[in-house]
This record gives structure tokens, sequence and C-alpha cells, in this order.
């Protein structure tokens, strides 16, 4: 007798293991390394506003200083998922999920110039989204909610990320890509909507509670603070913003993306290639 449709679902498992995680992320890859630029463009803006979308909501938890440190870091992880989870759910191109391409490339799927081609068209979609977000938020004076103080926050989070050792920032983008990957690893055995979520909330909250840098996300932080500065924001916090300039811009997140890629791409990415694929090659 022939199953059920809601029997053969029973069947299957709550969601993908390991090694099918790493099947789905070769045939992921192929799919991005041969989607059309302008496609690969478009959804990269995207996802570069859906990182904002995350920035800005932490941004507002910030700026309540009755908060400790410990619940402002949680609950600025928790909201900042959101840009995550938009990424997975409802499908965009974010270049630091997007380091997971690196097991296609291993295993011979496509070669290393459509690889780095399509991350150089994500990267710079990502940036024009963050941009973008930037944009409208400012102009719609986010900066004034909280009397003020989400501005504060603007300029206090982004001069933050500048003033580090360009090492350091580039260990703390290795981190924030590892979990991040980890994130999007997960979210791929994931079979329905609330799997995603779930398989981001942690990773996520994991990394902006303890610091890491996202270079994307970093696309929005540190031009909104720029912004802030430049506007004459009378901005009243103890934050050295002379560091805030578009030379320490660059200076994180060329560590950022330096570190993310490291992270992502040999952390999670070849680990994983190694434990699952690497062996069926041999």
């Amino acid at each position: 007798m022939a199953l059920e449709a809601s029997e053969i679902q029973a069947l299957r498992p709550d969601a993908l293991g390991p090694a099918d995680i790493e099947a789905k992320a070769e045939t992921l890859g192929v799919t991005k390394a041969e989607m059309p630029k302008g496609k690969a463009f478009v959804l990269a803006i995207a996802a570069g506003m859906f990182i904002g979308m995350g920035g800005m909501f932490m941004l507002l938890v910030k700026s309540d200083a009755t908060f400790s440190f410990a619940t402002s870091q949680l609950l600025g992880g928790l909201v900042f998922a959101l840009g995550l989870f938009l990424v997975v759910a409802a499908g965009a191109e974010l270049f630091t999920g997007n380091c997971l391409m690196i097991c296609g490339r291993l295993s011979g799927k496509y070669g290393w110039k459509k690889m780095l081609m399509s991350w150089l068209v994500v990267f710079v979609g990502n940036l024009v989204g963050s941009l973008i977000m930037v944009g409208i938020l400012y102009f719609a004076n986010y900066a004034g909610n909280n009397g003020g103080a989400v501005g504060n926050a603007m300029i206090t989070v982004a001069a933050s990320k500048i003033d580090q050792a360009w090492g350091v920032l580039c260990l703390k983008g290795l981190m924030c890509n590892f979990l991040v990957c980890l994130a999007v690893w997960i979210s791929f055995g994931a079979r329905t909507i609330v799997d995603k979520f779930f398989s981001v909330l942690l990773p996520i909250m994991a990394f902006v509670a303890c610091g890491f840098e996202h270079c994307v996300a970093n696309m929005f932080f540190l031009p909104m603070g720029l912004f802030m500065k430049f506007s004459g924001f009378a901005y009243t916090g103890a934050a050295n913003i002379d560091a805030l300039n578009l030379g320490g811009v660059l200076y994180n997140i060329s560590a950022a993306t330096v570190g993310n890629i490291i992270g992502g791409a040999i952390f999670v990415g070849i680990l994983y290639w190694v434990a699952y694929a690497k062996k069926k090659k041999g």
C-alpha cells in the first residue's frame, strides 16, 4: 500500500545530517557560481539591507543606558539575528555566508575565478545595500529615537570598532564568521522556517555579544556613525571619535574581511569538506 504524504514526511529526519549538509553546500555553491551577475548583485543588495535592519534593531537596544553590559550585549545579539534570519529565510546573497562556496571549489565543481568573481559581486552588492539602509535611516531621523540616544549609540558603536589593532580586528573577524558560517551551515539542514530561525539564533547572538567583527555589518555601522559625526549630531558619549573617519572605516573592514574569509572558508567550509567530501574523492 502506498504511503500517504503525511506518512512519508513523518519518515524523513527532522533535519539533514552533516554529510548531507556538505553535499547541499556544494550544490548551492554551483548555483551561486553560475548565477547571473545582475541577479547576484540585486540579491546582495537585499542582504546588505537585511543586515542593516539587524544593526538598526541592535542600535535601539544599545541606546538604553539602563541595561548592564551583559544584558545589552545579549539583547543586542538577539535582535541583530533578524538580519541573518532574513537572509536565509527570505533568500539573499551574503558575502560572509558565501565563504562556504569553498566546498564546491575544492570538489572541482567550479573554478577559482568563478568563486572569487561571485564573492566580489556579492561583496560590492552588500556594501551598496548597507549604504542604502544608512541613507534611509539617516534621513528618517532614526538617530533621534530615545531622545537622541540612538544617535549616540551609532557613533559609540562605530568608534569602538576602529580603535583596535588590525590583527585584533582580524581575529575578531575570524571568530565572527566561524559562528556565522556555522549558523548558515545549520540552516542548510533546516526543513522549515522555524528551523531556520533557531539555526541562526544562538550563533549570531554569540558573535554580537562577544564583540566580534562582521564586515557586512560594519558596512552599516561604520558609515552610519560617520554620517552622524559629519552631520554635526550633538554627540554626548565618552568614546574617542577622532578615529572615526574614512581611513578608519577602511582599516576595520579590511581586517574584518580577511578574518571573515579565514573563519568561514577554512574553519567551517574546509573543515567539513575534509571530513565529509575528501574521503569520497579519495
